[in-house]
């Protein structure tokens, strides 16, 4: 029987260890729903922090990386639900 692995992120790169897609990929997104479900504030707070440091990271390999598409791609997919 195959064991699950969280989808978390590789720094800092910010793509996922288990399917490579950029991190938030669809099966994070479900998890952190999922733990944060009773509270989207902290989830967003949560968000809002590695948002940072993705930030950080991704900016000193890649100075091109738009922060606007980092903000959707970490915390306004949070917003919606």
């Amino acid at each position: 029987m195959p064991r699950y692995r969280p989808h978390v992120a590789a720094r800092p790169s910010w793509r996922c260890r288990v399917c490579g897609a950029a991190w938030p990929c669809s099966p994070a997104r479900l998890a952190l729903l999922g733990e944060f479900r009773e509270d989207r504030t902290a989830l967003l707070i949560h968000l809002g922090t590695l948002l940072c440091e993705a930030t950080a990271d991704l900016a000193a390999g890649r100075p091109d990386t738009a922060p606007g598409h980092l903000a959707e791609r970490f915390v306004l997919w949070a917003r919606r639900r």
